[in-house]
């Protein structure tokens, strides 16, 4: 039970996950799926990938000895295509479509030496890796350059070969440097493909592919399928990836436990009708973008009661009473609910008070604000946005809406001030920055302006 934390964005200090690496084990975690993405140390013409927040070798080093110590093992993922580099000027002439930084051009010698520069570097940092997990998913726009469409015309060349020679050569590279470490792909490319296109391409005997899918009502027949479909391809072991944060809205600032929990009891299923010794493991993602350019989603310290339901239901093998108060008991909170958004409890699970706060402003900041702008009749019949520009307002009107505004505004700057304080325990600046902007700003700002206003009417 592999729990992924997604560091391409909104990534907590080390000393925060090493907080949480404890729990982790003691809701029933047995390893981690870490994606470093723009986070690693890298070195060298590579260390422009690093973003201002990377982790230095020493807190990555540190935190491993912790998983170590704790009992949990680490499969590094590197997340090819690699987005997080391609953006970058230096690495341009390397992407499959000139525009667009989503694909890394297959046919180019540079391509495998960036790859094989980026896995040395990773692995250098890790000790007694089992497995590497090498992506290759959503590989949108391969096959779309000029030379893959000229390889493309040759004779029973397909796109399908293209992305499989693809995924041979960077789990080759893998394979040739590290022959004790087995490759780990997510299997949305290879789904659709035939069982002969599969088995011909020699790529079963030299990755475990990790068949993904974090709805809540999964097609349990159809998965069953898939797996002997894999397997009578030449794929050894399978992996699966359900979700406990980061599946359900690109945006999405709370995470709806139920939908999640949904989701590993339908895995579970699938599970008890796969042959015992085909399944390696199960990875609960917690995505934290959608991809390198979006927005966030739930935040880590958010999500964790969603991860604890999770880890606790496969463990368990269902989620019960029982269940229930165990996880109520490891994370100290009061009446957990899986069907609501978690709520305003406060816990004793590092980041609990970050839940709290985020809760309280997914919930109320917004519809106060509206409440107080768009509702209140003073404001829409006396002070409206005609009013506002000219600043003329009836003196009575003021007393009307003016000490509501002002008490709202020092409400809320209070909550965030809190928010603030909790949030600098756990990120750094920048995620704390893009998080308040697209989540508190905009109504802040509109209570904000409003009260200005009042002051110069």
């Amino acid at each position: 039970r592999l729990v992924h934390l997604d560091l391409k964005g909104a990534a907590p200090r080390a000393q925060y996950l090493e907080q949480v690496l404890p729990l982790l084990r003691a809701l029933g975690a047995t390893g981690l799926l870490l994606e470093y993405e723009d986070t690693f140390p890298y070195t060298g013409p590579l260390e422009l990938l690093q973003a201002p927040h990377a982790y230095s070798p020493a807190e990555l080093r540190a935190l491993l000895s912790q998983a170590r110590a704790q009992g949990l093992d680490v499969v590094p993922l590197l997340p090819f295509p690699l987005q997080f580099v391609l953006k970058h000027r230096e690495f341009a002439h390397l992407r499959e479509v000139k525009a667009l930084p989503n694909a890394l051009n297959p046919h180019k010698e540079e391509s495998l030496a960036l790859v094989k520069a980026m896995i040395d570097q990773v692995m250098a940092l890790h000790e007694d890796l089992q497995w590497f997990h090498i992506g290759c998913d959503e590989v949108y726009y391969l096959g779309e350059g000029e030379e893959s469409k000229q390889w493309l015309q040759q004779q029973d060349n397909t796109p399908e070969k293209l992305c499989l020679s693809h995924i041979k050569a960077v789990a080759t590279c893998l394979a040739s440097s590290y022959p004790m470490v087995t490759p780990i792909v997510w299997d949305d490319m290879l789904r659709g493909m035939s069982e002969e296109t599969l088995t011909e391409s020699g790529v079963p005997q030299l990755v475990q592919p990790m068949i993904w899918d974090y709805a809540a009502d999964i097609d349990v027949e159809g998965k069953v399928q898939l797996i002997q479909k894999y397997r009578r391809c030449g794929f050894s072991k399978v992996w699966f990836a359900s979700a406990f944060k980061g599946a359900t809205g690109v945006n999405q600032s709370l995470t709806l436990i139920g939908h999640h929990l949904s989701n590993q009891l339908e895995w579970l299923q699938v599970a008890s009708r796969s042959p015992v010794d085909v399944l390696e493991g199960i990875a609960l993602t917690g995505w934290q973008r959608y991809d390198h350019f979006s927005v966030l989603c739930e935040l880590l310290p958010v999500a964790i009661p969603s991860l604890a339901v999770c880890l606790q239901a496969l463990k368990n093998g269902g989620y019960s009473e029982k269940v229930k108060e165990n996880v109520e008991n490891l994370l100290g909170m009061s009446n957990l609910e899986v069907d609501t958004f978690t709520s305003t409890s406060l816990g004793t699970f590092p980041g609990s008070n970050i839940l709290t706060l985020v809760t309280q402003v997914s919930f109320y900041l917004k519809s106060s604000v509206d409440e107080l702008l768009e509702r209140n009749r003073y404001v829409t019949g006396w002070f409206s946005p005609y009013h506002r520009k000219r600043k003329i307002i009836h003196p009575i009107i003021i007393h009307h809406f003016q000490p509501d505004a002002v008490s709202l505004l020092s409400k809320w700057n209070a909550v965030l001030q809190d928010l603030q304080a909790a949030m600098e325990q756990v990120f750094h600046r920048c995620a704390i920055e893009e998080w308040m902007e697209e989540n508190v700003h905009p109504s802040l700002q509109k209570l904000q302006q409003v009260v200005d206003d009042l002051d110069e009417a």
